[in-house]
């Protein structure tokens, strides 16, 4: 493993390192808090943000590790083989080694039986899913961000090599284990997605909502009306709903520990009656 490290305006450090992994070497990021204060959490989890598919990579989501590090959580992100300064080809990348790689940067940086946020954009719905089956109790809460699944027969095959074929499959998405995952999770969930998504199908979203309602997960929903499926860019320019989206990721958790002072009394006013266990209505 490769590295280096500074620190950001607002006292997290950022850190950038390799994970050689399924062949390929993977570009990473790690934020992590400078100090204790007294709003951090007696412990720390950590938030691993995984991003989508096409151009996507973990540089959109530097401000949303950043908002956990402030929280005094430790947080990662990767580029999978393929995107951004990781190596390989996206035609060569595939779901489930999606899932590796993420593994690898987990269980490379993460102490063995720590706790887990689990964030995934678009693609890494299907990755969450997956890592919250292999982690299980590990897995403190989980946030879905305009996610997809996908048909369990999709899962190894290669994005050039007949994966396009399979989703186009009308209605296929209703095989993905996902949605039995979501309906047995016990820890928290947010769902994260625009009014009108002009990637995901109306009744992918639906179907993610509604095994996510029936679990016996506390669930939080936020609709933004003025975001489109690039929630991750949309986030990082979005400073106060993105800390809104951290807040609901870790309250209830073991984990959730105090706002830090700079975000102030007034935005706990305003995130708390949209943060109740079990929202399902939250339109911010």
């Amino acid at each position: 493993m490769t590295g280096t490290s500074h620190m950001s305006p607002h006292h997290e450090t950022l850190r950038t390192f390799t994970v050689d992994c399924d062949g390929e070497t993977l570009s990473c990021t790690a934020a992590e808090p400078l100090q204790r204060t007294p709003t951090s959490p007696r412990t720390p989890l950590t938030a691993v943000v995984l991003h989508g598919a096409g151009t996507s990579d973990k540089a959109r989501h530097t401000a949303l590790l950043t908002d956990f590090a402030a929280r005094g959580h430790h947080a990662l992100a990767c580029d999978f083989s393929g995107h951004g300064n990781s190596t390989g080809q996206l035609r060569e990348l595939s779901l489930q080694r999606r899932f590796r790689q993420a593994r690898a940067l987990i269980d490379h940086c993460v102490p063995a039986g720590a706790g887990l946020a689990l964030i995934g954009f678009s693609m890494s719905g299907q990755t969450v899913a997956d890592l919250a089956a292999h982690y299980g109790s590990r897995v403190a809460s989980i946030g879905l961000c305009a996610p997809a699944v996908y048909a369990a027969d999709a899962w190894t095959v290669p994005f050039g090599a007949g994966f396009t074929e399979i989703i186009r499959t009308p209605g296929n998405w209703r095989t993905s284990p996902a949605f039995e995952v979501f309906r047995s999770l016990s820890t928290r969930a947010v769902l994260v997605t625009p009014a009108d998504d002009a990637v995901i199908p109306p009744a992918v979203t639906e179907a993610i909502a509604s095994a996510l309602g029936t679990s016996r997960a506390p669930f939080t929903r936020f609709v933004h009306p003025e975001a489109d499926h690039r929630l991750g860019s949309w986030f990082a320019d979005n400073p106060v709903p993105r800390s809104h989206f951290v807040t609901a990721v870790l309250r209830g958790t073991p984990y959730e520990g105090t706002l830090p002072p700079s975000h102030g009394s007034h935005m706990r006013a305003a995130v708390d009656p949209d943060l109740r266990a079990g929202d399902e209505g939250a339109v911010l």
